[in-house]
C-alpha cells in the first residue's frame, strides 16, 4: 500500500497531528522513521517486513547495521535512522537510573542493568561507581567479549574508580548463553579484583552476572564477599 492510497486524515503523521503519538501502532512509527519507501516497495511495506520478522516488538533492539540491511530495501541511512530511535528511547527511558541512583541490594543492580544487557549477543563487562551512600556516580561499560582474569586489566577498573572519586564498585556483566551461574573465570576475575580493592581502599561490593531476565550475585551466594 503506498502513502497516496491511504486518505488524508489515516497516513501516519496526520495521525499523530491529530491523536498523539501513542495512538499510532507499531508499524506506522516505523514508517514515520523509515520516511520512504523504495521504487517498488512502499514504506509501510518495509515496515511490516521487520514487524514480521519480529516475535516481539522488544526484539528490534537487538537487531544492528548487518540484521537490517539484510532486509530488501533497508540501507545503511534507514538502519542508522532505526538503531538511532532504538538508542535514544532507550537512553530517555533509563535517564531516571543514571546519577545519584542508589544501589540498595543486588536486585537494584539489575533493575539499573537489565536493559542494558539483556539480549546481547557477546559479553560485556561494566563497572558501577559508588559514592559513600551507596548512590551511582558513573557507570561504564570497559569491556566487550569474553569476560576472563587476561583480558580485563584492574589497571581500568579502578582508574574510573579514582576519576570519580568512588567509594565501591560493583562489577556486572552478561553471559548471553542466558546461564547466569559464575564460571571458573568469572570467579578467579572478581577474586582478584577483591584483593586488589582491599589494597585499594575501594573495596569491590557485588559481582552480578545477568542473563535470559534473570541475575546472579557473587556476593548473595559467594563467601569470598564476607
Amino acid at each position: 500500500m503506498l502513502i497516496k492510497d491511504i486518505s488524508k486524515e489515516n497516513r501516519p503523521r496526520e495521525r499523530l497531528k491529530k491523536y498523539g503519538v501513542s495512538a499510532l501502532s507499531n508499524n506506522e512509527l516505523l514508517a514515520i522513521i523509515l520516511k520512504s519507501g523504495t521504487k517498488n516497495r512502499s514504506v509501510f511495506d518495509l515496515s511490516n517486513d521487520i514487524m514480521n520478522k519480529l516475535s516481539s516488538i522488544t526484539k528490534l533492539k537487538e537487531y544492528n547495521i548487518s540484521s537490517l540491511t539484510n532486509i530488501k530495501g533497508i540501507g545503511f541511512a534507514k538502519a542508522c535512522e532505526v538503531l538511532s530511535s532504538i538508542e535514544l528511547g532507550k537512553r530517555i527511558y533509563l535517564e531516571k537510573n543514571n546519577n545519584l541512583f542508589k544501589i540498595r541490594s543486588s536486585s537494584d543492580v539489575y533493575q539499573y542493568m537489565k536493559y542494558f544487557l539483556n539480549d546481547i549477543k557477546q559479553e560485556y563487562f561494566y563497572c558501577i561507581y559508588l559514592n559513600n551512600k551507596n548512590q551511582v556516580l558513573e557507570r561504564k561499560l570497559l569491556f566487550m567479549g569474553t569476560v576472563n582474569k587476561s583480558i580485563i586489566h584492574p589497571r581500568e577498573v579502578f582508574k574510573y574508580a579514582y576519576l570519580s572519586s568512588a567509594s565501591g564498585i560493583i562489577c556486572v556483566h552478561n553471559h548471553p548463553s542466558g546461564h547466569i551461574k559464575p564460571s571458573q573465570e568469572d570467579i578467579d576475575l572478581t577474586k582478584s579484583l577483591i584483593e586488589i580493592g582491599k589494597i585499594q581502599n575501594i573495596p569491590v561490593l557485588d559481582h552480578v552476572i545477568i542473563g535470559n531476565n534473570n541475575y546472579y550475585s557473587m556476593c548473595d551466594n559467594l563467601e569470598m564477599f564476607l
